[in-house]
């Protein structure tokens, strides 16, 4: 809140990455304070190997609700200066866990044989009201691609400059999510 709202006008092209350790494992009990703690038993300790399957899903789940929780809050300050910037938030968590499918637990195993649960990971988007109208954004097209589409982390990069506008020759509209969906 306090970066934004001490912006100069002449420095109104920016970009904000936070990078939080979210649902990383094992120790998922250290990713949410104890007043987040709603899914019990759970798993606190680091030898999840010694928790029961529902205690390492009841901690993970906390993980997934508190991040929740951190996103609400992001998008509470975004709207505060919708009014004065083209805001938006997009998360990406940068891979998956295994809680136990197939024998497998957290995200180590090599990407060409690693299972759905440590590839296949959210891709989150809000964009103020502002942002829609002035980038011009078909959010029903969006939806319609979120369904139908699979994006990687290939596309971030390409999907943010296109939202900033930067002209590169590194930009690559065909792997900008938004692009065919703007009008």
């Amino acid at each position: 809140d306090d970066y934004i709202r001490d912006l100069k006008p002449e420095n109104k092209d920016n970009v904000i990455f936070l990078h939080i350790m979210g649902s990383h494992g094992p120790t998922y009990y250290k990713r949410y304070p104890k007043d987040h703690e709603v899914f019990t038993p759970v798993c606190d300790k680091s030898d999840i190997q010694n928790c029961s399957d529902e205690e390492i899903l009841n901690t993970y789940d906390n993980t997934i609700l508190f991040t929740d929780y951190v996103m609400a809050e992001i998008i509470d300050v975004l709207k505060k200066y919708d009014s004065k910037y083209d805001v938006s938030m997009l998360y990406f968590s940068d891979h998956g866990e295994s809680l136990g499918e197939k024998g497998l637990y957290l995200h180590g195993v090599p990407y060409a044989i690693a299972p759905a649960e440590q590839t296949h990971v959210p891709l989150i988007t809000w964009f103020s009201d502002k942002t829609v109208k002035t980038k011009k954004i078909d959010q029903s097209c969006l939806k319609q691609a979120a369904e139908k589409k699979h994006f990687s982390h290939d596309n971030l990069t390409h999907t943010i400059l296109g939202m900033m506008g930067v002209k590169t020759s590194v930009y690559d509209q065909k792997m900008d999510i938004l692009n065919s969906c703007r009008g």
